[in-house]
């Protein structure tokens, strides 16, 4: 996309902290801070990472013009060092991630930043934005796709997106976890997300009548031919209406590509009576596209009632994640250096679920050997390495006198290194290659972690070494 400086897309705390730090000589102490998430949405057993690219580009364009000076000094709360500080900015730390189309789970980290304060602070806003907003969207889409059954699910939400980013990034994400394409054209010219429609209801009432709409489509598109059959009476002209043209106008060119799409009524009802009608007049080909406020439910108790549809388009329960609509990550100081030290860091609260997870980490997920599938991801201190060669116990962090013991597993660490002392050393992989990697990254989980209802709960456990450093910290109270 076009760069854009989004220097001052950050809360202004951010800046009041950072000219802080500056004044008070800490703006060069290396301070590290986690991205994690607390619960799933819809609460389901895992989301999907996405929104890594877009902060990538961010980082690389960071800087402040000398407009963003100008209305800073507006203020009249900054100094003129601190300021010139500003003009100079440039991003020089470290971060580490874990790739886009991860399957992902709480209180992890997706991302740690390891930077001086200043600039680990100014981040933060953009961080959260991106990653929370195409995690949250990919989690839906992927919901929604394993809910059709290997049946094409396109993303049609763009006209009910927040605004144009969420149009846009919201395709994007909806690809990532699984969506076939998008009608959002621009996400096809920008991200090479394949974009597709027809028509809508108002061509047809262009016409004099249904017929003539149909036919002139089809004269026209003889090769993308969806024609739309809910304007006036589905099954009494609608598809009748179809049927007639498709065999006057495409069968006798040998085309056999084309479908009818259903957007009201009992979708159910329609599609069953529409197949058969379709079927008794020889197109047994046609295939049946529905739309229409859909989400993974009624995906899932259509084809539970036997619908016959072939493709999905859904929209706006897609492109805001209508039902569980905010990806709650959020950004925390886990440790600083002092004279080149870790020192970890924790933050104490009466709510335990906001208690975090101290020191500069490394994420290992645990696959059998044997079947392949995840066990459990385990959460060590940065110079742990976890030996796959020898039994390791894990304990259900929910329940911790649950345990079992592990054999027979493959470790392989999560996080990778994405900007090393503000040189990006990760190229972005296409977004066609993260979808695919999502879909075989989601199909090692177990079937009970993947359920909508009462998923298996996946555990993430701390190593013997980081759960006895956060309970120091818990019991000495401080950070």
């Amino acid at each position: 996309m076009e760069k854009q400086n989004f220097s001052l897309l950050c809360d202004f705390y951010e800046l009041t902290m950072g000219m802080g730090y500056f004044k008070n000589q800490s703006h060069k102490k290396i301070s590290y801070f986690d991205v994690f998430f607390r619960t799933v949405p819809d609460d389901g057993g895992f989301a999907i990472a996405a929104g890594l690219e877009q902060l990538i580009e961010y980082i690389e364009n960071l800087s402040f013009s000398e407009s963003d000076i100008a209305y800073l000094r507006s203020k009249k709360l900054f100094d003129e060092d601190f300021l010139s500080f500003l003009s100079k900015f440039k991003f020089s730390g470290d971060i580490y991630a874990v790739p886009e189309g991860t399957p992902i789970f709480p209180n992890e980290p997706i991302l740690t930043v390891r930077a001086p304060a200043i600039e680990a602070q100014l981040i933060e806003t953009f961080a959260l934005l991106t990653l929370n907003h195409q995690s949250l969207i990919a989690t839906k889409a992927n919901r929604i796709v394993r809910a059709a059954q290997g049946r094409p699910v396109l993303e049609f939400g763009s006209r009910r997106a927040q605004g144009p980013d969420g149009a846009v990034l919201g395709a994007r994400a909806a690809y990532i976890g699984g969506c076939a394409g998008s009608a959002c054209t621009i996400a096809d010219k920008l991200y090479g997300i394949p974009a597709g429609g027809t028509m809508a209801h108002s061509w047809v009432q262009m016409f004099d009548s249904e017929y003539d709409a149909f036919k002139a489509y089809c004269e026209i598109y003889p090769d993308n031919a969806v024609l739309l059959v809910d304007t006036y009476n589905t099954l009494k002209s609608g598809v009748p209406n179809a049927i007639k043209v498709f065999k006057e106008i495409l069968v006798p060119k040998g085309i056999q590509n084309f479908a009818i799409r259903l957007d009201s009524g009992d979708i159910a009802y329609l599609s069953k009576k529409a197949r058969k009608m379709l079927d008794e007049a020889g197109l047994k080909n046609c295939k049946i596209v529905a739309s229409n406020s859909l989400d993974e439910y009624i995906i899932r108790d259509l084809l539970l009632q036997g619908a016959q549809v072939d493709i999905f388009g859904v929209g706006e329960r897609l492109i805001t994640s209508k039902s569980s609509p905010v990806f709650g990550g959020v950004y925390k100081l886990a440790a600083v250096e002092n004279n080149g030290i870790i020192e970890p860091k924790i933050k104490i609260s009466e709510n335990i679920s906001k208690i975090t997870t101290p020191h500069f980490k490394k994420v290992y997920r645990l696959f059998d050997r044997e079947s392949s599938q995840a066990i459990a991801d385990q959460l060590c201190v940065y110079d742990e390495i976890i030996d796959d060669s020898k039994e390791l116990t894990i304990f259900d962090p929910n329940a911790v006198w649950k345990k079992k013991t592990i054999s027979n597993f493959k470790a392989k660490e999560l996080l990778m290194p994405v900007f090393l002392n503000g040189k990006r050393v990760y190229n972005p992989p296409h977004v066609k290659e993260i979808q695919s990697y999502c879909k075989e990254q989601v199909d090692l989980l177990w079937d009970e972690v993947k359920r909508f209802e009462n998923p298996h709960a996946y555990y993430v456990d701390l190593s013997q070494k980081l759960w006895n450093i956060k309970q120091k910290l818990l019991e000495n109270g401080k950070n």
